[in-house]
């Protein structure tokens, strides 16, 4: 590899990125994480153990990588302790390996009481959030309440940014959703300010990191968290994520001008069919056998909820759209092998509304829903791809729908993960 490269789910997220990253960290110095929070989940298999990661980047689990969580990111300290510990077998000091953005924001236990009150509020139009108080995380950051790890250096400054930010809470709690809201707001205080200690010398100003690397010469791996499809701006709205998970949320997650940013490869993570977690419109979406099938094979439960996920085949209109708007260099397909056993796999290669056939996304969702998928049939290869190493190897039948991916996309398929394992791929371009 001889950029830098960003590697993003190009789906409603659970892509398999973890593992991806995990494969490609050796051939960087940095490894960097610029949007989302503790609602996603990264899962990497070293080994016979499993790693599931949801704030600290993948590239963690090598030695001598950087590993940023930058400003974009929203940080539940409490987490963030919590998975440092769970990867102590293989990280026993943190200082020098994992550097935390001064401009992050901070995830409070009153942003996860308003996220729990909202969802239950909406009934049967909730979103399917993860109760993690992501989204009043970036609410507090745009109304320009929230706290930064930066503010934790001044405790007084933080006391009173966090009795506002209490204060502001327990106001929508009892006069939006009419709950009583009662935090100590001392226990927060000193916990935070406890927490704070064990992670303060990994506080940086990681912008400036980030920048100078890249005037260096130093190749650095951009993992994005979610999906496309669940990105603020261009996501099936309002079924989305808080923050921009596209390559869109790049620049303002990271604080690199678009200059260094524009030079990084752009390679798009997607599964050889769709899985979507909570609601929201999903074209291609299975509720057959075919669907448990699907589910069943690729073990699709959700990293950190465990909810399973709804299953459907592989929607080309939605990774088209993908590949246009990250502006793909290329496009890593996970999962082949959970297709190995269907006598006939499909395609969506365009939709249906009102009797018109449609190839471009819509964002309207009342269109969306209305959609019916247009599907290419293609015959299955029934023989086992886990594990393939070699291109030679892969079926005939697989090349076709590989085909059937570029020529949709218009964006070369460059690699194969065919397993769970590190070892368990092959690049094709």
């Amino acid at each position: 590899m001889s950029d830098s490269l960003v590697i993003l789910g190009s789906q409603w997220g659970d892509e398999g990125k973890g593992k991806i990253v995990d494969l490609l960290a050796p051939d960087y110095d940095y490894v960097v994480r610029y949007q989302g929070g503790s609602n996603a989940g990264h899962t990497v298999i070293v080994g016979n153990k499993k790693y599931a990661l949801h704030l600290i980047p993948s590239g963690i689990l090598h030695k001598g990588k950087k590993n940023i969580i930058s400003n974009g990111v929203v940080i539940a300290l409490e987490e963030l302790l919590s998975e440092m510990d769970k990867v102590r077998d293989v990280v026993e000091d943190f200082e020098g390996k994992l550097f935390i953005s001064d401009r992050a924001h901070i995830v409070f236990p009153h942003h996860k009481i308003l996220d729990g009150l909202s969802e239950k509020a909406k009934g049967k139009n909730k979103v399917g959030t993860t109760l993690k108080g992501i989204g009043p995380a970036y609410m507090a950051k745009y109304a320009r309440t929230g706290i930064r790890i930066a503010d934790l250096f001044d405790p007084n400054y933080f006391r009173k940014r966090l009795e506002a930010s209490v204060s502001e809470a327990k106001e929508i709690a009892e006069k939006v959703y009419n709950q009583k809201f009662d935090l100590d707001i001392n226990k927060i205080y000193y916990n935070t300010l406890d927490m704070f200690e064990k992670i303060k010398p990994l506080v940086a100003d990681t912008s400036l990191m980030l920048d100078t690397a890249l005037k260096k010469g130093e190749k650095v791996l951009f993992e994005g968290a979610q999906g496309t499809m669940l990105d603020i701006d261009m996501g099936t709205y309002p079924y989305v994520t808080s923050s921009n998970s596209s390559a869109l949320g790049l620049c303002n997650g990271t604080g690199v001008s678009p200059r260094e940013i524009g030079k990084a490869k752009v390679y798009g993570v997607s599964k050889a069919y769709v899985t979507r977690v909570g609601a929201g419109p999903f074209p291609t979406e299975l509720h057959d056998g075919d669907g448990q099938k699907l589910r069943d094979e690729g073990h699709e439960y959700g990293t950190t909820t465990g909810r399973p996920r709804r299953c459907g085949w592989l929607d080309l209109v939605a990774l088209r759209f993908a590949a246009r708007i990250n502006g793909m260099d290329g496009i890593i397909i996970t999962k082949l092998d959970v297709l190995d056993h269907f006598d006939e796999i499909k395609v969506a290669v365009a939709y249906e509304y009102e009797g018109a056939v449609i190839r471009d996304f819509p964002a309207s969702l009342q269109v969306l829903e209305k959609c019916k998928p247009v599907y290419k049939t293609l015959k299955g290869w029934d023989r086992s791809t886990k594990g393939i190493k070699k291109k030679e190897d892969i079926p005939k039948e697989a090349w076709e729908f590989i085909k059937i991916v570029e020529e949709e996309t218009e964006t070369p398929v460059v690699m194969l993960s065919t397993g769970p394992e590190r070892t368990e791929y092959v690049w094709i371009k």
